[in-house]
């Protein structure tokens, strides 16, 4: 479906399948859930964080500890895109030394993002591992960086970009995006 504000590629009940499954691959990675920590970037990670972490307590009983990182003033952009940057709150209430962090987010693209919260991440402590999920991998990467975890991927052409739009961040509901600019 195609509409004045983009195609619609993914639909909430879509969106839904996409966290369960990703749930599912978690648990069955990390059946035991305690070394696990799942810690979402802003803004729509973190959102996806907490959906994960619901999911993997429906599934296994199981809830890891969650948190939020905002990786602004990590960028390597930060300085070009605003003057005065809005930095949100990072929220990693619980230790992550020798456990498997599992970074949340989106959309996959430059990797930049990724490489931001992963600097941002080892200020916070030494993880055994750093895994990465994001709910799409629209590819076209400038750093090399890929996911450990899938939802789905996506072609994206230049001049095109996926927006994955929640129901927490206002949007009417759950649906991913792709817009020409």
């Amino acid at each position: 479906m195609a509409g004045p504000t983009g195609e619609v590629l993914f639909s909430a009940p879509q969106v839904q399948d996409m966290i369960t499954d990703l749930a599912r691959q978690l648990a069955s990675r990390h059946p035991g859930a305690g070394e696990l920590c799942l810690v979402g970037i802003r803004t729509g990670g973190a959102h996806l964080a907490t959906r994960l972490q619901a999911e993997l307590a429906r599934q296994t009983g199981l809830s890891p500890d969650t948190g939020v990182m905002d990786i602004t003033l990590y960028r390597d952009d930060w300085t070009r895109l605003h003057s005065r940057p809005k930095v949100g709150r990072t929220a990693i209430d619980f230790p992550v030394n020798e456990r498997v962090v599992v970074l949340v987010d989106d959309v996959l693209y430059t990797g930049r993002t990724v490489r931001a919260a992963l600097d941002a991440l080892i200020d916070f402590g030494r993880p055994r591992r750093i895994e990465l999920l994001v709910l799409i991998d629209r590819g076209q990467r400038e750093l090399p960086i890929q996911p450990d975890y899938v939802g789905r991927r996506v072609e994206a052409g230049p001049g095109q970009v996926i927006d994955v739009e929640l129901t927490e961040q206002g949007a009417a509901s759950d649906q991913v995006v792709r817009r020409s600019l």
